[in-house]
């Protein structure tokens, strides 16, 4: 339950269109409900904007299904990160209106129109095409959460002229995540053009010395490229949502 369906809500109860009984059923499970597996945190839309996010990974498909029926019930939209595929396709089956976003192993279920709510544009660039599942792990959620979302894939610094090519659409954005592996250099470039927000995602994209992403996490923590901020190795999610929280300020 996000903020316009608890004013509707009250609304109703104001003008006597629904009673104190029906309100009290529709909000018993506020702020919380244990499934015993899971405690499902239906008031986090309310605190934040967004409902609650299931992490799919190292979850049974049952327990994904048993949270996404509840949150749905409750007028939830619903997104789900690190689903493999074939764990998706058993959930489709059971929820066939979602939809699996599969190269960033997302699955969306939306009940609800979603409102553009950014107030900017959010740009997601890849240094490299082994880059992008974590790029579009980013730009699926920030569209999630409202924010009109724009993609630019393959502008690594081993070819710097590629990403000077797109200058305007760098200074349109109004924050820009960049996801890079091996040595994780390009968030710095970025950061060294625009003047706003840059998230940088380190990703476990390299040969052996790159540690599966460390070596990108601490060229990026390094940065000598003021408002450079970095989130955690392949955490596309952690990136879209960061962005997308500075996006609506």
């Amino acid at each position: 339950m996000d903020q316009n369906s608890l004013k509707e809500l009250l609304g109703c109860l104001s003008k006597g269109e629904t009673t104190v009984d029906e309100c009290l059923e529709r909000l018993k499970t506020l702020p919380f409900e244990n499934l015993g597996f899971a405690c499902i945190d239906h008031h986090r839309s309310l605190r934040r904007g967004v409902s609650e996010v299931i992490f799919g990974e190292g979850k049974e498909v049952s327990e994904i299904t048993g949270i996404m029926k509840r949150m749905f019930e409750n007028g939830d939209d619903i997104l789900v990160t690190r689903l493999s595929t074939d764990k998706a396709e058993m959930v489709r089956k059971e929820f066939p209106d979602s939809t699996y976003h599969d190269r960033a192993r997302v699955l969306t279920l939306i009940k609800n129109d979603i409102e553009i709510t950014g107030k900017g544009k959010i740009l997601v660039i890849s240094a490299g095409t082994s880059d992008i599942p974590v790029a579009e792990e980013a730009a699926v959620t920030a569209r999630f959460m409202g924010n009109e979302v724009d993609t630019l894939f393959d502008l690594g610094v081993s070819g710097l002229h590629r990403l000077l090519a797109h200058n305007e659409r760098l200074m349109n954005a109004s924050v820009i995540v960049v996801a890079a592996g091996m040595e994780g250099a390009l968030p710095s470039v970025v950061g060294g053009l625009v003047d706003k927000p840059v998230i940088a995602v380190p990703t476990s994209i390299g040969y052996g010395a790159s540690f599966q992403g460390v070596a990108a996490l601490l060229g990026m923590l390094n940065s000598c490229a003021s408002g450079v901020t970095v989130v955690n190795i392949d955490n596309g999610f952690g990136a879209g949502y960061a962005a997308s929280v500075i996006n609506r300020s």
